[in-house]
């Protein structure tokens, strides 16, 4: 039988669309392609696409760069306040029979209309507790949403096959690079420009996720308006960069102090879901914070962050698992993205895997 060929991972993003293709070997996974290309600042807002044309026109040079054909297909995923994730108990029953009864099950978890949501569900443990229960994951996000991003990529050329949700796909290229600890719960959380992920896995089952409207464009926003300097300046001071000609007169201490005080506002939020999940959960206590995303690398973020959870916190670099060319790939360039590649990754990995 031919071989069916690997979805391509495509992760829009409200600062960068981020495009990846991993090719399975007998060795494992091998990385095959990999692009960025940064939006303009707002093209996304709150999950919702503001400007398409640059979003499109974003995908089709990621295209171009990598050799993609039209009619390519693609897993994509979504996050934010539109995609509602629920640990659920439901009476033991077999697969087809969840299917049929999810979608009256679901209209007491989900603050949507039933009709305006794509709903999805996944067995988490399979066998019956004391008193006949299972535990299933439920996932609901809006189809509006949904539409929204199949319909730029359907636009680029190319075709949308899966739609996952972010957190998960970070999870599923954790998991292949560092693999899943039996015994013990651990949290990822990725920090991207406007959304903040954060999903506890224990067991190697994601058993809390929470979604928080912040993230690395905070810094940007907040050094623009107390340094007025412009969007571009800011985003160079940010990341470390050198002040160009409209910074010339901010000090170096005034961006940390911003920096500060922004990271400080970050991991409080962190910190109050994981109060939130440990208040709430048996499985309360957790071992190690595993961080992606492009603000990731902010080292004043990464401490602060550190200091309130008071456990080890570490960069994830998703390509560990992956067998990456030093001749194709520069490992400097490598190094550089791979937080922001966590969710790209996993959707690149799922591809392969259930394909």
């Amino acid at each position: 039988m031919a071989r069916s060929k690997s979805l391509v991972g495509l992760d829009i993003g409200s600062s960068s669309i981020k495009m990846v293709q991993i090719k399975e070997t007998k060795r494992g996974f091998a990385l095959q392609n990999l692009g960025v290309a940064l939006l303009p600042p707002e093209a996304i807002v709150d999950g919702a696409l503001m400007n398409s044309t640059a979003i499109v026109d974003g995908i089709q040079e990621l295209m171009a760069a990598q050799g993609l054909k039209r009619g390519r297909e693609v897993a994509t995923s979504v996050s934010g306040h539109s995609v509602i994730i629920k640990k659920i108990s439901m009476p033991h029953m077999s697969r087809d029979e969840l299917e049929e009864s999810i979608q009256w099950e679901a209209e007491q978890y989900i603050p949507f209309d039933i009709s305006e949501v794509n709903i999805d569900v996944e067995i988490l443990r399979e066998e019956p507790n004391e008193a006949g229960q299972m535990d299933v994951l439920l996932v609901a996000a809006k189809k509006e949403m949904i539409n929204d991003y199949t319909s730029v990529i359907s636009e680029a050329g190319l075709t949308p096959m899966v739609v996952d949700v972010d957190a998960f796909s970070m999870q599923n290229a954790f998991e292949v690079s560092y693999g899943l600890p039996p015994d013990e719960a651990i949290v990822l959380v990725n920090i991207g420009a406007s959304v903040i992920n954060i999903n506890v896995v224990s067991g190697g089952i994601s058993v809390f996720t929470r979604d928080i409207s912040m993230g690395g464009n905070q810094f940007t926003e907040d050094i623009q308006k107390q340094l007025n300097v412009s969007y571009d300046e800011a985003e160079a001071l940010k990341l470390g960069g050198e002040s160009g000609a409209d910074a010339d007169a901010v000090v170096p201490q005034e961006v940390e102090r911003v920096i500060q005080a922004v990271s400080d506002q970050i991991a409080g939020e962190i910190q109050r879901s994981l109060d939130f999940f440990a208040a709430t959960s048996a499985e309360g206590q957790f071992s190690r914070i595993y961080l992606g995303g492009g603000s990731a690398k902010i080292p004043a973020l990464f401490k602060a962050i550190e200091t309130r959870a008071g456990v080890p916190v570490e960069i994830v670099n998703p390509f560990r698992g992956i067998e990456v060319d030093e001749r194709r790939f520069d490992p400097g360039y490598i190094a550089e993205v791979a937080p922001m590649a966590a969710i790209v990754v996993g959707l690149g990995l799922r591809a392969t895997q259930e394909r």
